[in-house]
């Protein structure tokens, strides 16, 4: 099983990046999806999440802000981020779960290797 981040970088405060995470080993039609972030010093937060039936869920923090999509032919898990903010600025993982959706990273067994999102 492998899970590969792409998209990060960096981006002026009120831009939009988009960042992907390629699946092998495990479909996204298989298994909840989602992503967490976790910037310097603080703990791994899950901002959102979708379920195997392509039901999405965010946390407050990035609600409206923030989109989460996959692709079923592609095998890849999607989040694109517009009006980002300083406060968005993390390391970005994604992560596949056999069991519900959620934002505890307990549910996961599969991560990424994380892809770095500065906004500033």
């Amino acid at each position: 099983v492998q899970l590969v981040e792409s998209g990060g970088g960096s981006v002026q405060a009120g831009g939009s990046l988009r960042v992907s995470c390629a699946l092998s080993g495990v479909t996204t039609s298989g298994y909840c999806m989602g992503w967490f972030r976790q910037a310097p010093g603080k703990e791994r937060e899950g901002i959102a999440s979708i379920s195997k039936d392509d039901v999405p869920t965010y946390a407050t923090s990035v609600q409206g802000r923030f989109r989460i999509s996959k692709d079923t032919a592609k095998n890849t898990l999607d989040l694109q981020m517009d009006s980002l903010t300083p406060d968005d600025t993390a390391m970005y993982y994604c992560a596949a779960s056999r069991g519900v959706a959620s934002f505890s990273a307990m549910t996961y067994a599969y991560w990424g290797q994380g892809t770095q999102v500065t906004v500033s």
